[in-house]
């Protein structure tokens, strides 16, 4: 997905806008300024076409005060990771000298700029929202966060503006595998075995890898694209700037590969954020192996150790059960290899297509000798089932009453199709349509 961030002054809405686009309260919104000093992401959609939005805080041209020159260095970053930037000004203000600043520092970037004009909720300020165009900014668009009259042509223009990734990436026989984890998992270092050298920098220090790293490579006879992530850390400990943005970075890597490779660090165990990290890549539908990283550093280790291991981060990432877990060691070089086995496994297995024929004689019967239950007196009847054009392994189930279907006879089908064919460490979509 395609990168979109908010910039402008302190106080013109910027944080309004974002809860608006997101259709979630996850800026904070006040009247005082300075309010964003964390810098927030979420994720939106339009016409079918998704895309992360950055809101970053006030920016204030060469001011002294900490707080503002933290800001003013986020707000750099976002503008240098952002495909499109939005920037917002207050029709109620008119345009100010940090208004004019702000302009001539975005004019610099060879990116799309859409000029917000916010706050206009009325005739006379639709008519006062002209005078921005002084600012040199061509795409104007007069809006209210607040009620959001006027965000659909915003959106349309979002759209219409944002680059397509990279036709190298666009190839549909390589596989893109996305290194990811809490820094210092050991992701730089796998992959430097991976491909024979020391391609990334590897160090003591967590959080070394700032930029995702494309390194393209040969094995098993397959061409490979790697993604090497910066770490993603809990939003509460990321104190400098860019590490903030290197989460940002982190969840492009997960947008731009077909399988993830989730590095958990068996000396600290399995973290809440380990699991955060897994469920943020089975939502955006990825592929997943889990390489349980330093094994070599974990004592007292018994016949059962690894079994009892495993079933405990299964049982930690329910439902989805269905996933490839190794136990290596990057430094020793055990079973670091089939870590990339696996991860190929599972991009053969995302890419699988079942005939409906085939679909339709096998689920039909599973369905015929254990009926969805009753709900509300509603019977349901499921009569046909097809695999769909998705790159996501996805499956329309035909019948009658879709929505009194509840989740546990969803799973069941789900768990069918998973025993009956090869989906391991794929997510599945299941979709109940009224036919």
């Amino acid at each position: 997905m395609d990168t979109v961030a908010i910039v402008g002054r302190p106080n013109v809405g910027k944080s309004t806008l974002f809860n608006r686009i997101t259709g979630q309260r996850k800026s904070i919104v006040d009247d005082q300024s300075g309010v964003t000093r964390d810098r927030v992401y979420g994720e939106s959609e339009w016409g079918g076409i998704r895309f992360n939005l950055i809101d970053t805080g006030g920016f204030v041209p060469n001011s002294e005060d900490i707080f503002e020159s933290a800001i003013r260095d986020q707000v750099k970053i976002a503008m240098q990771e952002a495909n499109v930037l939005l920037f917002v000004v207050d029709v109620t203000t008119g345009i100010t000298y940090l208004d004019d600043e702000i302009a001539a520092m975005l004019r610099k970037w060879d990116k799309p700029i859409l000029l917000v004009v916010n706050k206009v909720d009325n005739h006379q300020r639709l008519l006062d929202s002209n005078e921005f165009y002084s600012l040199g900014v061509e795409q104007l668009f007069a809006l209210s966060s607040i009620n959001g009259s006027g965000t659909g042509d915003l959106m349309d223009a979002i759209i219409q503006d944002m680059e397509k990734i990279d036709e190298d990436y666009k190839e549909q026989d390589v596989p893109k595998l996305a290194i990811i984890g809490q820094p210092n998992a050991g992701k730089s270092s796998i992959v430097n075995v991976f491909v024979g050298e020391e391609r990334n920098v590897v160090t003591e220090i967590a959080g070394t890898t700032r930029d995702s790293i494309h390194t393209r490579f040969t094995k098993f006879n397959k061409d490979i694209l790697l993604i090497d992530t910066a770490g993603i850390r809990k939003k509460s400990k990321v104190h400098e700037n860019l590490e903030f943005y290197s989460v940002i970075r982190a969840i492009k890597a997960l947008d731009e590969s077909d399988v993830c490779v989730l590095m958990i660090d068996a000396s600290k165990g399995v973290t809440a954020q380990d699991i955060s990290i897994f469920a943020l890549a089975a939502r955006k539908k990825r592929g997943i192996v889990i390489a349980v990283n330093k094994w070599d550093l974990v004592l007292d280790k018994t016949a059962n150790t690894v079994k009892e291991y495993e079933e405990m981060i299964r049982s930690r990432i329910a439902p989805f059960r269905d996933v490839p877990i190794v136990f290596i060691s990057v430094s020793e070089k055990q079973r670091v290899l089939k870590v990339l086995d696996y991860a190929l496994d599972v991009y053969e297995n995302k890419k699988r297509k079942i005939p409906t024929s085939k679909l339709n004689d096998y689920l039909l019967k599973v369905i015929e000798r254990n009926q969805p239950p009753v709900v509300k007196g509603k019977s349901i009847n499921i009569k046909f089932v097809t695999q769909l054009p998705a790159t996501t392994p996805s499956f329309a189930f035909f019948c009658s009453n879709p929505k009194y279907i509840r989740d546990a006879y969803k799973n069941f089908l789900e768990n069918q199709i998973r025993n009956k064919y090869n989906f391991t460490g794929v997510p599945i979509n299941i979709f109940f349509r009224e036919k």
